[in-house]
């Protein structure tokens, strides 16, 4: 007998919860416990909400449909990872990256060096609005310096993705900034004004505790390689502060508001030019670090893994992962599986302090099963909407809410797009530098303690002139 339907059944609770528990057992069992590439469970997540399609009425072509569908929803991340990849490649082989740690260390002080790659990060991400862009580039420059000073790196990289993170959520120019305001039907400049709420205090704290480790860490002056990196700088590139003008220029375009991509490319393309000009490499090798990154022979072991990164071929792996963890936020969708717990959601969530953590875990959930920022994104604002309008709570709220449980804990789980980037790029397990996250692990805080006390919900009618979400 056939089980094609009509009309498709919506999956019960309790097949929801098998897959949940199958996709999750399967991402840990094969990836944490085994180390086999995350790629491969997210293949067997695929098939196993496929046999579930098919067995509440599903065609496969539908199916089929629907994971395409999801994919295309992401197209934007992909492009942005493959023009990101060119440019480390390129400013690292180019001397932008040798020279941001040269000067960095020139100036910089090992007592304040947390605060300030906290607010370096924090400010190249406003700016840019990527927090990839930003930990490949400034980011990586930081943990030349903090390595240098002697601090650990997963401390280090605590403030450059603590950084980088505050412009991902609050930047006009951040695609997951426009994406949760947008699905939110909320104008991204009142999305901005309600994430300030949670972010400020987040980044006024989170700056603090930076400072005060940096203040009281106790410094071995063995470990201090300050002048040792910077004569292993000048003997393997050149040092001026025209070095630094392919940066000007890139932050200088994405603030006027040009198209990421297309900038990022560019930027690129002119660490290929500095690359022949400045550093002697022949048109080959500066093309060809695009693709295939830097290569450094230096006397210091971490410099010559730090800048020996970069190209297209560096962001092939985690391409694959956001394409396959969008086709199962895709599949996710088509199934049923979000209508099914909206509707549970629903029943439940009867406070603003039950929604606000319904929202939160949606989020998670969707980082956690589908592995990347976008499936988040789509999942907690997708599950929860109709709740804020049954509650007559404002849609800012539900923007902010979503912003906080999906794009924050992004770069905390180790096989999403978010935490398999940064633990490549800079070096430091997921694991490790979580801990140090500290400005993510105030927002979520504050975020959920702003719902149980029912504080920042704003008045329904203020703003809602401007309803209709900017989009890009």
């Amino acid at each position: 007998m056939s089980t094609q339907h009509a009309t498709p059944a919506l999956p019960s609770l309790r097949q929801i919860m098998l897959l949940a528990i199958t996709i999750i057992g399967c991402i840990v069992s094969f990836s944490v416990v085994n180390n086999v590439p995350v790629q491969v469970p997210l293949v067997f997540s695929w098939f196993s909400i496929i046999g579930l399609g098919i067995l509440l009425g599903h065609s496969y072509h539908s199916l089929q449909k629907g994971l395409i569908d999801g994919i295309t929803q992401g197209g934007d991340a992909i492009l942005v990872l493959i023009a990101v990849g060119a440019l480390i490649g390129s400013w690292i082989s180019g001397g932008v990256v040798p020279n941001i740690i040269y000067y960095g260390l020139s100036v910089m002080s090992p007592e304040y060096f947390l605060v300030g790659a906290f607010f370096v990060c924090s400010i190249t991400s406003l700016a840019t609005g990527t927090s990839f862009g930003t930990a490949g580039t400034a980011g990586v420059a930081m943990m030349g310096i903090g390595a240098s000073f002697g601090l650990p790196l997963p401390l280090v990289a605590g403030a450059v993705i603590s950084g980088a993170y505050v412009g991902d959520k609050l930047s006009p120019l951040s695609d997951t900034t426009v994406m949760a305001a947008s699905l939110c039907e909320v104008n991204i400049v009142e999305h901005i004004k309600s994430m300030l709420t949670v972010s400020f205090p987040a980044i006024i704290v989170a700056a603090s505790l930076f400072l005060a480790v940096g203040l009281f860490y106790d410094f071995d002056p063995s470990n201090n390689q300050t002048d040792v990196v910077l004569m292993a700088l000048e003997q393997n590139f050149s040092i001026g502060w025209y070095m630094l003008l392919p940066a000007a220029i890139v932050i200088a375009l994405l603030v006027l508001k040009l198209p990421s991509v297309p900038v990022i490319f560019f930027g690129a393309l002119l660490g290929v030019i500095w690359a022949m000009l400045f550093e002697a490499n022949s048109f080959d090798t500066a093309f060809g670090s695009l693709v295939n990154g830097n290569t450094i022979e230096s006397d210091l072991p971490f410099l010559n893994i730090l800048l020996n990164r970069g190209g297209i071929q560096s962001m092939a792996s985690v391409v694959v992962i956001i394409i396959l963890a969008l086709g199962l936020g895709g599949l996710m969708q088509t199934v049923g599986v979000l209508d099914t717990v909206s509707k549970r959601i629903k029943k439940w969530a009867t406070s603003i302090g039950r929604l606000t953590s319904a929202t939160m875990i949606a989020g998670i959930m969707g980082n956690v099963i589908g592995g990347a920022a976008y499936v988040a994104i789509i999942t907690a604002s997708t599950l929860t909407k109709e709740n804020y309008r049954h509650l007559n709570i404002d849609k800012r709220v539900l923007s902010r809410n979503t912003e906080a449980g999906a794009t924050i804990p992004t770069p905390m789980v180790p096989w999403s797009d978010g935490g398999i980037f940064m633990a490549s790029t800079l070096g430091v397990a997921t694991v490790s530098y979580l801990p140090f996250l500290w400005y993510h692990l105030l927002v979520i805080a504050i975020t959920l303690i702003y719902g149980k006390l029912g504080w920042f919900n704003f008045n329904k009618d203020e703003g809602q002139s401007a309803t209709n979400a900017i989009r890009t």
